[in-house]
Parts: structure tokens; C-alpha cells; sequence
């Protein structure tokens, strides 16, 4: 009877462990499942990309321009400016 008692024992600890491994393998693919999702939703952009139109070219040069040349007459108009007047 007490062998048979401990065989009971042996066999029900061996059924937690092959349930906690099942779990655990469960778990372990649930969090790879998550972290591939997550990553995912990381890569991907809100918005789509528009394509520019020319007077949008046009605008962008003519920013670009308006920052050079104030950048310059700041230079010309500082103190410590190496420019020679004509």
C-alpha cells in the first residue's frame, strides 16, 4: 500500500512538471508573439508619404534662401566682421 501510496506521489509531482513546462513553453510563445506585435507597431508610419508638387519646391527654396541670407547679413552686420566695404 505504501508503494503504491509513493508511486501516486511520484506521479502526480512528474504531472506538475510537465504542466508548469507546458505553461512555462506556453508563456515563453505568448511573449515572443507580443514582442514581435509590439516591434511591428514600432516600424510601421502613421501617414503616408505625399509626393511634392512644384510650388511646394518652390517654397522650400525660397525658405532656404531667406535663412542664407539673413545668416549672411547677420555675419556682414556683427562687430567682429572681416567684410570690407567698397
Amino acid at each position: 500500500m505504501r508503494r503504491l501510496y509513493t508511486h501516486f506521489l511520484v506521479m502526480k509531482q512528474q504531472e506538475k512538471k510537465a504542466h508548469t513546462k507546458s505553461t512555462m513553453l506556453g508563456l515563453k510563445k505568448l511573449v515572443v508573439t507580443l514582442k514581435a506585435k509590439i516591434k511591428s507597431l514600432r516600424n510601421k508610419k502613421g501617414y503616408k508619404k505625399i509626393e511634392k508638387s512644384e510650388s511646394m519646391r518652390k517654397k522650400i527654396r525660397s525658405k532656404k534662401a531667406k535663412k542664407l541670407i539673413e545668416e549672411t547679413l547677420k555675419v556682414a552686420d556683427s562687430p567682429k566682421s572681416n567684410t570690407f566695404i567698397f
